[in-house]
């Protein structure tokens, strides 16, 4: 299950879970208030679940975007990674799909406070458009 909470105003490293003390967790039930929609998959079979088919003919969902955030498969990687992380919007629903690994969506609540979202192997959620978002790699990966 997904897990979602406020984050700190901290500059500590990006990395790190940014939980405020105490914590404020966030249900699916406001993710979903934001537009945020969370599923869990089986990632090893991405390519022929029908689960993720069935998701996919629900949205509208037509294209397929693979990406590999990993050092010896991602060109320009450090500028890549600085790049997820700086806030931006996109015109259309962003869909992320996690086959492998882990990382944080950051996404901006109503009141523009950041929810830090903690995705793994298997974790997918779409973004709608016009939600501020960014992305970062968490602490099991050693360098940025």
């Amino acid at each position: 299950m997904v897990e979602a909470w406020y984050m700190d105003d901290s500059a500590e490293d990006q990395r790190k879970p940014h939980r405020l003390d105490p914590g404020r967790p966030v249900s699916l039930e406001q993710l979903q208030q934001l537009g945020v929609f969370y599923w869990k998959l089986d990632a090893d079979k991405y390519e022929n679940d029908p689960e993720l088919e069935k998701i996919r003919k629900e949205k509208n969902y037509c294209w397929m975007d693979i990406i590999t955030i990993c050092k010896d498969k991602l060109p320009n990687y450090e500028e890549k990674i600085k790049m997820f992380y700086e806030e931006h919007l996109h015109l259309d629903d962003e869909i992320r799909y996690i086959l492998d690994g882990s990382g944080y969506f950051d996404v901006r609540d109503k009141e523009d406070k950041w929810i830090r979202i903690f995705m793994e192997k298997g974790d997918m959620i779409t973004l709608p458009a016009g939600i501020y978002h960014r992305f970062t790699l968490d602490e099991t990966v050693q360098n940025l």
